[in-house]
């Protein structure tokens, strides 16, 4: 997921997406889902993708939101 965050972050919304929807059915890829689509200003579809993850909408903005992503997916790749 983090390589959909690198290209989310580079403005190449598209391919993000492309990237998660690799991954749909990954509990992980729906908190990124969920996040492009707040992006997009689709909250009716970001709300779907949070119930996917078992998580409430994100009340960050965007980019605080980016940030704990990509530190969650760094740390879980040390793991």
């Amino acid at each position: 997921m983090l390589e959909a965050l690198w290209f989310a972050r580079k403005g190449d919304w598209q391919r993000a997406h492309a990237i998660v929807q690799e991954h749909e059915n990954e509990t992980t890829s729906a908190l990124v889902h969920a996040h492009l689509h707040r992006v997009e200003g689709d909250l009716s579809n970001a709300g779907y993708w949070y119930r996917r993850a078992g998580r409430k909408p994100a009340d960050l903005a965007l980019d605080d939101e980016w940030k704990a992503l990509t530190a969650h997916f760094l740390e879980e790749k040390k793991e």
